[in-house]
């Protein structure tokens, strides 16, 4: 057996290299999908497919109408969802994804530091399994696949 996990979140950092590689590590059969990782091709898809737009609050509807098409296709296509929270950026992109998660009845990973739990509580609470690190996804990922 094989699983897509898409990593929902930011794309300003590389965690989504660190959770590939404790994949690796623990030999999992995995596939990762997910954001475009391109900050400057996400934010230009709209106007490279529709056209230059009159103005910064159209380009940004351009672009995040090609970006929730990628993001819809290729959650629907996963079998979990990890979504990351962290204390850097800000996370209404990772909200979005956590709550599609859930609208979607995909199974979601939600890491978070402790102490985002009161700003996330009632994501936590619908998410099947919270931790705080990646190794800890990781690890709950890892459980699927145990025979005995």
């Amino acid at each position: 057996m094989k699983l897509t996990v898409y990593l929902a979140g930011q794309i300003h950092d590389d965690w989504r290299s660190e959770v590939k590689k404790l994949a690796e590590e623990h030999h999992l059969p995995i596939d990762f999908v997910g954001p475009m990782e391109n900050h400057d091709r996400s934010d230009d898809i709209g106007e490279e497919i529709l056209g230059q737009q009159p103005n910064p609050i159209l380009k940004d509807e351009a672009a995040s109408q090609i970006n929730n098409l990628r993001t819809q296709v290729l959650m629907n296509k996963s079998d979990v969802i990890i979504a990351l929270f962290g204390k850097t950026y800000k996370q209404w992109n990772t909200a979005m994804d956590a709550s599609t998660a859930i609208t979607l009845g995909k199974p979601l990973i939600l890491i978070r530091p402790e102490e985002l739990h009161h700003a996330l509580k009632e994501i936590s609470n619908k998410a099947q399994v919270v931790v705080q690190t990646p190794q800890q996804a990781i690890q709950a990922l890892s459980y699927i696949f145990e025979t005995a």
